[in-house]
């Protein structure tokens, strides 16, 4: 069983899937994310990647791009890759900060990725825009001490927006989330999921929100609910095993809702 573990934490897969939205813009019908979250140690597959290289619109990097111990080189060769793909934007993890922080950042911002601290971004296409905000996962007093969300400027109010976050956990600490779009990570899906026992995640959080597809209550109206995806992420925390929860990176095709 060890090495069925071992061998599931190292698999190499893309789920491409296709995210229908209410309030997307059509121009942005179409619009094609390479989501990647939970590196660690991990080196990236070009063979598999390379083929992506003008064919998604954007790379989300959801955090843990890195951890303790792994080689630098490696942060380096990853994120050359994802830059060769695409425009990048990455958030941090919690084990990120845990490694060298300020070379980790030097890297990420030398490859032409676009490193949100707790900001806002516009991106446009065909004369619409959307807002990105990127989180950041609390560098000092603990994993719930986040900071408010940035604010949009009042005229962007209404502007479809997606948040990148590492940990969903953030979503406990918001009375509402002014947003259409939700991408995180961080849970591995549990990681080792063993029948009979389940996930072995300790915040009660985890076992409602773990890996796969939501639809969160409406903060912009009835009819317009939030969606939030959780990857189960490319890397593993602790062990390099996995069971029942297989890695994975995500290519995800954003769609209008047709009327």
């Amino acid at each position: 069983m060890a090495i069925l573990m071992i061998t599931a934490a190292f698999r190499k897969q893309i789920i491409a899937e296709e995210i229908v939205l209410d309030r997307l813009p059509p121009s942005f019908d179409g619009f094609r994310i390479l989501l990647i979250t939970d590196i660690h140690r991990r080196i990236l597959p070009a063979n598999l990647l390379a083929p992506l290289r003008g064919k998604v619109d954007a790379v989300f990097l959801g955090g843990d791009l890195t951890e303790r111990g792994s080689p630098i080189e490696r942060l380096l060769d990853n994120m050359k890759l994802t830059a060769s793909l695409g425009p990048v934007y990455a958030v941090h993890g919690n084990h990120d900060y845990k490694a060298n922080i300020s070379l980790v950042d030097n890297i990420i911002r030398g490859s032409g990725a676009k490193l949100l601290e707790d900001e806002n971004l516009t991106i446009s296409r065909g004369g619409a825009r959307i807002i990105l905000t990127g989180v950041d996962f609390p560098r000092t007093g603990g994993k719930r001490a986040y900071s408010p969300l940035p604010q949009v400027e009042a005229a962007d109010e209404e502007t479809f927006r997606i948040i990148l976050v590492h940990d969903p956990l953030w979503l406990s600490q918001q009375n509402e989330v002014p947003a259409d779009l939700i991408l995180a990570g961080h849970t591995h899906g549990g990681q080792v999921v063993l029948p009979f026992i389940g996930r072995r995640h300790v915040e009660a959080f985890y076992h409602e929100y773990s890996a796969g597809t939501y639809e969160l209550p409406a903060s912009r109206g009835p009819a317009t609910p939030v969606r939030m995806l959780i990857s189960r992420g490319f890397g593993t925390a602790h062990l390099p095993l996995r069971w029942g929860s297989p890695a994975e990176m995500h290519v995800l095709t954003l769609r209008c809702r047709q009327k």
